[in-house]
């Protein structure tokens, strides 16, 4: 998720800002693990609507499904299928040697009043009753891929932004 405040061009990515959870994961050994939101189907099916649930749940913030740029498969569009047939989801498999996980990666873009986008910093969120707590961060696009390393999700659509952004697709 990305914003940018509507004070400037649109056309400035300097100003562009990511939306990062902190909160605990346990089995990775962390209280406080920066990553982007994410989250599961919904009760449809849908790995879109599943996501906008989420960031609403996360951040407090509500998306339109219909607004989800899915960036996997955009990206996948432009490749060959190197599978031999084989059919794999449009998403990112962030360990096929030990799991059938996969994550297929979306990108919404808001523009909003820069003093909305400072007043996310800090801001607490998560559904306490399912005990989440969680602490928003928000940090320049430039450095996403330095504050997010250590989370696969956030390398990955990282990485599919910057592609895409450089093909002119998004």
């Amino acid at each position: 998720m990305l914003l940018q405040p509507n004070d400037v061009p649109e056309s400035a990515e300097s100003e562009k800002r990511a939306i990062l959870t902190i909160q605990p994961r346990i089995p990775a050994g962390s209280l406080a693990f920066p990553e982007i939101p994410a989250g599961m189907l919904d009760d449809n099916g849908s790995f879109a609507g599943g996501a906008a649930k989420e960031i609403q749940e996360e951040t407090g913030l509500t998306i339109p499904q219909e607004e989800l740029v899915d960036m996997t498969s955009l990206a996948l569009q432009s490749v060959d299928n190197p599978e031999g047939g084989e059919t794999l989801q449009n998403a990112v498999y962030p360990s096929a040697g030990g799991s059938d996980e996969f994550i297929p990666l979306f990108l919404y873009q808001k523009r909003m009043p820069r003093k909305d986008i400072e007043s996310l910093q800090g801001r607490l969120t998560g559904l306490r009753q399912d005990g989440e707590k969680i602490t928003l961060k928000i940090v320049p696009l430039k450095d996403l891929w330095r504050t997010g390393l250590r989370d696969g999700k956030t390398l990955a659509a990282w990485a599919l932004y910057k592609g895409l952004k450089e093909e002119g697709k998004i």
